[in-house]
Formats: structure tokens, C-alpha cells, sequence
């Protein structure tokens, strides 16, 4: 393996560590965006766009879109990935005593994970705070940097059939093990002493058990990578690397990511929301235009991991139609348009990977192996533009410890690079032209 794709790889370990929820991926987003000289943006004022000038706007905390101003662009070049990955949520009163000794968490799911991947591994909590400040109340951003719990297996004794398949109840099997005490309370005295503000400020908390495990690369030619949160951080990383180095856009660039995909997207900051048609909307009026005038000619790369042909398990693959790990970027197709991949779409992303000199790779499920959707097509519902469902392969998509290939990481950020800097023109024929 190359030391540039080892190096690009490395660089994604430092950003999935320092991203264990969405609000923290939101907040290392913004810091790399500030470094970069944009400028935050509010929906309560009016926005004056200068020409060349670098911005972004958040949601929730959670979702964020960036975005250059071009003079004179027909459109929009957006690739779009999400925040969020599937983990297990505190409940609001989640303290709770077990065996007259110990505090659990009392947690429910959040997204489709597998749960058994979750056992007898060191955990964290991450998420935010709400913080009474004088009449006000201001949202902190908390993680820890130690271990704080841990879910324990019930040992094969007890449980003589945990190998020949067991159901996991989320209300029973997979509460973590906080502390050896009887006494309540302490989740917010842990979030009040990291904060460093007094625990009666505290109001209310979105906490999340979360895997704070490095990632590490692995393998006899370190050809792999395993880490929490690939699915989707690492389309949101190799995304914003590429919109951060594009040199000369054409159109206007857009990086866009949501938060609430694994829950289905309809929420105030997920991809069924008004947030895209928001901004969109806004940039368009500041250039003179209506949205609807600057759509035709945009271009929009919905960014989700997809599933690669698994070693031990190549049947549950398509035969032809099937992804490897480090062999270029996927393009997702699906009858039922749970991907919004169109033969139009295709072929002008392939063309860009083409001027990239990036391999591409097609995914469809087996036909009879329902598979599933990502943002893609329902961001199409609130703004309809061109859109092609790309990502890169991974194997346990969903699990606690995902992984991927080495040299895909690169791959992606070099096809998103030449997206940012491309354009589409379209003559009166209804001919497309990839500028």
C-alpha cells in the first residue's frame, strides 16, 4: 500500500475519532470550515453574498451546509452525505439500579445496528446539553475521552444456544454497566464536570453510547481499515476534503450534510426537511435568479457507503453487480428508486471519475434481498435535480466496527475533487455537456 493512500486513510481515523455523534461531526466540520476562511451564516438575518465569498449555515447543530458563491453559474455541483450512524440512545431518566449494586443505562435503539457487535467492548457517551445560562439556554457539545461503560455478554453457561442464534430484547440484554453504586445522578455529574459547569444548569440531554475506539489499518499488505461510523463519515470526510481543496469551480459548489438518515431523514434536519431548498433558495435570490431556473443544470452526488461482496458470504451478492473493497467508488442502482441513480445520472458521474482516473464499481442487491434506501432520492422530494447515489464498499455496514479499503479513501476525494470543479450545460435539445 502506498504511503499517500496509508496517509489519506490516517487523516479519516482522526476525523471518525473526533466525530462520535452528529453534533460532534457537525462541530469538526465547522472548525475545518472556519480554518478555510468561511463564514457562518444565520437564517434570522438576511444574507448578503459576496461574489467568491465562502459560507455555511447549520440545523439542529446536527446537519450543515456549505457552499461558494460563483458569478454567473447556470447551477449547482452538491454532494451530500449524513452524520448520524446507528447506536443506542439514553432514555431521559436512564439511570437505573440492577442486583441492589450497580447503575445501567436505560437505552433504546437508534438506527438499525447490530446489536451483538456492541458487547463487551469499552463504550463512551457523547451527544449535547442543554444549559440553563440566566434567562437563557445555550447547547454544548459534550464527549469523553475515557471509557465510561460497557455492555456484558451473558457468558455461554448461562446461555448454551448464544451460538446457534439468539434474539437480542433491547429492553433486557444490551443495558451498559455504569458504575458500582446504588446511588443515581451520576450521568449528569459526569456531563457537568466535563463541561465545567454546575450540574442544577443542565436542563436537559441527547446522549448517545458510542464505540470511541481508534480505527486502525490492518491486513498483511495494511490493504484494510476497521473503525466506528465509516457508514457515513467517511463519505462525509473524503466529501468535504474534495469541496475544501476544488480549485476554480464553475458552478456553485455545495457541501451538504444531513443528519437522521438511519432513522428515515424526516425530521427538521434530515434530508426530507426544507433545509436544502432553504439555502438553495437563498443563494439563488442572491444572484438574481429563481431556484427553479438554476436546478436544470445542477448535479447532485447523494454519498452512503454501499455493501461489498463479503468473503464468507459472496451468495448474498448480486453476481454481476456487486463491489470489493479498494477498487474505486460505487455506483448504487435500484429499480424501486430507493437510490436515485438514473442512466443520465450514471453516466455524467462517470464521466467525472473518468477525468478523476478513478475505477468505478456498480452495486445492486440480489433481487430477491431487499436492500436499503439513503438521502438521496428523499431530498429529490423537496429539491429535484439530477442526482446519482454514489459511496465507497465496506463490510459490516452497521455494525460497531465497520470496515473498508485503504485506497478507496483517495479514490473518493480525488472523483469529488473533479465533480466540484466540473459543470453542466445544457443546449436546447436537451442535450447535456459535463463542462
Amino acid at each position: 500500500m502506498n504511503r499517500s493512500d496509508l496517509d489519506c486513510t490516517n487523516a479519516l481515523l482522526d476525523f471518525l475519532e473526533a466525530s462520535p455523534v452528529s453534533f460532534a461531526a457537525v462541530k469538526e466540520v465547522e472548525k475545518r470550515l472556519d480554518a478555510n476562511g468561511y463564514t457562518r451564516l444565520s437564517f434570522q438575518s438576511p444574507w448578503t453574498l459576496e461574489n467568491g465569498g465562502r459560507y455555511y449555515v447549520t440545523r439542529n447543530g446536527s446537519s450543515l451546509i456549505a457552499f461558494q458563491t460563483v458569478a454567473d453559474a447556470n447551477g449547482f455541483m452538491i454532494a451530500a452525505s449524513h452524520s448520524d450512524s446507528p447506536c443506542f440512545k439514553l432514555k431521559t431518566e436512564s439511570e437505573v439500579v440492577a442486583c441492589d449494586r450497580y447503575i445501567k443505562l436505560n437505552t433504546e435503539g437508534y438506527g438499525g445496528m447490530i446489536v451483538s457487535s456492541w458487547f463487551d467492548r469499552p463504550l463512551s457517551l457523547a451527544g449535547r446539553a442543554i444549559v440553563r445560562c440566566g434567562a437563557a439556554f445555550e447547547t454544548k457539545v459534550v464527549t469523553f475521552d475515557r471509557d465510561l461503560c460497557l455492555i456484558p455478554n451473558v457468558c455461554i453457561h448461562f446461555n448454551r444456544e448464544i451460538n446457534n442464534g439468539y434474539k437480542y430484547n433491547k429492553a433486557v440484554d444490551s443495558l451498559p454497566l455504569l458504575s458500582n453504586t446504588k446511588e443515581t445522578g451520576t450521568v449528569k455529574q459526569l456531563v457537568a464536570e466535563r463541561l465545567g459547569v454546575d450540574a442544577d444548569a443542565i436542563v436537559s440531554l441527547d446522549l448517545y453510547v458510542i464505540n470511541r475506539t481508534r480505527g486502525s489499518i490492518f491486513g498483511a499488505d495494511d490493504a484494510f481499515f476497521c473503525a466506528p461510523r465509516i457508514d457515513d463519515l467517511q463519505c462525509a470526510y473524503t466529501t468535504l476534503e474534495a469541496f475544501l481543496n476544488a480549485e476554480a469551480p464553475k458552478a456553485i459548489p455545495v457541501y451538504a450534510l444531513f443528519d437522521n438518515e438511519e432513522v428515515g431523514s424526516e425530521t427538521k434536519q434530515g434530508a426530507a426537511s426544507t433545509l436544502l431548498n432553504d439555502v438553495l433558495t437563498r443563494i439563488a435570490a442572491s444572484n438574481g435568479r429563481a431556484l427553479s431556473e438554476l436546478l436544470p443544470a445542477s448535479l447532485m452526488l447523494s454519498c452512503d457507503n454501499g455493501h461489498a461482496m463479503h468473503p464468507n458470504h459472496p451468495e448474498l451478492s448480486d453476481a454481476k453487480n456487486a463491489p470489493h473493497l479498494n477498487e474505486g467508488v460505487v455506483i448504487k442502482h435500484n429499480a424501486n428508486q430507493r437510490y436515485a441513480t438514473d442512466a443520465l445520472s450514471e453516466a455524467l458521474f462517470a464521466e467525472v471519475c473518468k477525468r478523476a482516473d478513478v475505477p468505478v464499481q456498480h452495486f445492486s442487491n440480489r433481487s430477491d434481498i431487499a436492500g436499503g434506501g439513503t438521502l438521496g432520492s428523499i431530498s429529490n422530494t423537496r429539491v429535484s435535480l439530477k442526482t446519482v447515489d454514489i459511496g465507497l464498499a465496506q463490510f459490516a455496514m452497521h455494525s460497531a466496527v465497520e470496515t473498508g479499503g485503504v485506497k478507496d479513501t483517495a479514490y473518493m476525494i480525488r472523483a469529488c475533487k473533479a465533480f466540484y470543479e466540473a459543470a453542466l450545460r445544457l443546449d436546447g435539445n436537451g442535450a447535456i455537456e459535463l463542462l
